[in-house]
């Protein structure tokens, strides 16, 4: 992983506007691409890397039961705050190797952590384990940076994925300021990898 203190940032973690979905209408556009990614029916969301715990709030919003991890106790205290009486639990853990036992999931929500992690191929492998029959990872992801990009491609991710996986839908997210509060000139995209027994993938609202 990176050298960031993440007990350091949970304080300020929620400023920026595609992690505190403060604003409504960043608010909104998450809410609908998220309908689009996971599966329509309620089901078991594993959020890795959760952070502060607004993806998951969406994902408890729209119905589903949500169990989120992430390294950084201060982070996951947020979370539980957040989500306070919600159908939600949330633990301290490594994202590449979450400590949810022999649970499974409908889907697997993993946002800008893939990248930082030492071995990517090992860590889908295993978070491929963790699907029920039918389930999806979705993975949000880019390549950050002009003079020293950081980050890991569409093309690559996808390519990590091909030996294992029936589908892989790519949806590129750097075109929708609303996402980001604002335009934003680098790579951005969603990659939802699918068994062939799930149900199709639905369009994002807005």
């Amino acid at each position: 992983m990176t050298n960031v203190d993440w007990d350091a940032e949970a304080a300020s973690f929620d400023e920026e506007p595609d992690h505190g979905l403060r604003d409504p209408e960043v608010r909104r556009a998450w809410a609908g691409r998220l309908r689009g990614w996971l599966p329509a029916r309620a089901g078991d969301v594993l959020d890795l890397g959760c952070g502060t715990g607004s993806l998951s709030l969406l994902a408890s919003e729209q119905g589903h039961r949500v169990t989120g991890v992430d390294l950084s106790p201060a982070m996951v205290t947020l979370a539980r705050e957040k989500l306070a009486g919600r159908d939600a639990v949330f633990l301290v853990g490594d994202a590449a190797a979450p400590p949810v036992g022999e649970q499974r999931f409908d889907a697997v929500l993993v946002r800008h952590v893939l990248w930082a992690l030492p071995d990517p191929a090992r860590a889908l492998r295993h978070w491929r384990g963790l699907l029920r029959p039918g389930g999806r990872l979705v993975l949000v992801e880019g390549v950050w940076g002009s003079v020293a990009p950081v980050g890991i491609s569409a093309e690559r991710l996808t390519g990590l994925l091909a030996p294992t996986t029936a589908r892989v839908s790519v949806e590129r997210l750097s075109d929708d300021p609303l996402l980001w509060g604002g335009q934003v000139t680098d790579e951005r995209y969603a990659v939802v990898a699918m068994d062939d027994g799930s149900e199709s993938l639905r369009p994002g609202g807005r």
